[in-house]
């Protein structure tokens, strides 16, 4: 992250404060930023007083707390109409939840890591971390999987230097080489699970959104609870799941969703 801040310059440590910012998902202190910043205090107050002047933080002098701007917020729903999945796959993702009463996520992929675009779930039996706009790590998750197992090479190989391995239950993968081994059996099958990898209790089925040349522009997925189902259950909304993928990979392709292929 740091030599991407140092080769993009100032634009590219002014985004990493609005990362910063979103990643405590509430209004932040100054001196919250500032704990975790690879900045020196006055030139984060600089970033953060240009980005306020900007439109793209917002200042509370009550609370003296940061938050993102309503010009940010006007640019994320602009991107979010004119090249997120999400618009593209709504009704299909509501189709699959009622369907398997199950909740269906819907992602992308950002230097490696998941981007979830949207949730659909119709019962409150169970939730998941997963939300839209939250990032989640691609080595340890059902969707994250599905797109790296179908990548390119070179790609792959990119994407899976940017993953830390961090064991977050004893399920999860650990190592670059476990995870080659997976991606070449998601890339046989045309599925990816998430074995309770990311989430203690949380299983999934997922599998990725080709269009018809190919091109990887996304992920689905169905997740549920161990409480409820099993791995092998989930495998009964295969074929449900690899049909809603494909609609969605014709209607991107038509809507010009960008891919990694």
């Amino acid at each position: 992250m740091l030599e991407a801040q140092k080769s993009d310059g100032t634009v590219g440590k002014a985004l990493h404060v609005l990362d910063q910012v979103a990643e405590f998902c509430r209004p932040v202190r100054f001196s919250e930023l500032l704990e975790n910043s690879p900045f020196p205090k006055p030139t984060l107050y600089r970033f953060v007083q240009t980005l306020t002047n900007q439109g793209m933080l917002s200042y509370d002098p009550d609370r003296q707390t940061y938050a993102m701007g309503v010009r940010l917020v006007r640019l994320a729903h602009s991107a979010w109409r004119h090249s997120s999945l999400a618009r593209v796959a709504r009704p299909h993702i509501e189709t699959l939840a009622t369907q398997c009463g199950e909740a269906v996520h819907l992602a992308q992929l950002d230097n490696g890591h998941v981007l979830f675009v949207d949730k659909c779930k119709i019962s409150d039996h169970f939730d998941t971390l997963a939300q839209a706009g939250k990032i989640a790590p691609g080595y340890c998750t059902g969707l994250g999987k599905a797109i790296l197992a179908f990548m390119s090479f070179e790609q792959q190989q990119r994407a899976i230097s940017h993953q830390s391995f961090v064991p977050y239950t004893p399920s999860t993968l650990t190592s670059s080489e476990e995870l080659k081994r997976e991606l070449n059996t998601i890339r046989e099958s045309g599925v990816a699970y998430d074995r309770e990898e990311h989430e203690q209790g949380i299983v999934s089925i997922a599998c990725p959104i080709r269009t018809s040349q190919g091109s990887i522009v996304g992920a689905v997925s169905i997740a549920t609870s161990t409480r409820r189902y099993s791995i092998s259950d989930l495998e009964e909304y295969r074929p449900a799941l690899l049909a809603v993928a494909e609609n969605i990979g014709i209607e991107a392709e038509v809507w010009q969703v960008p891919s990694w292929n």
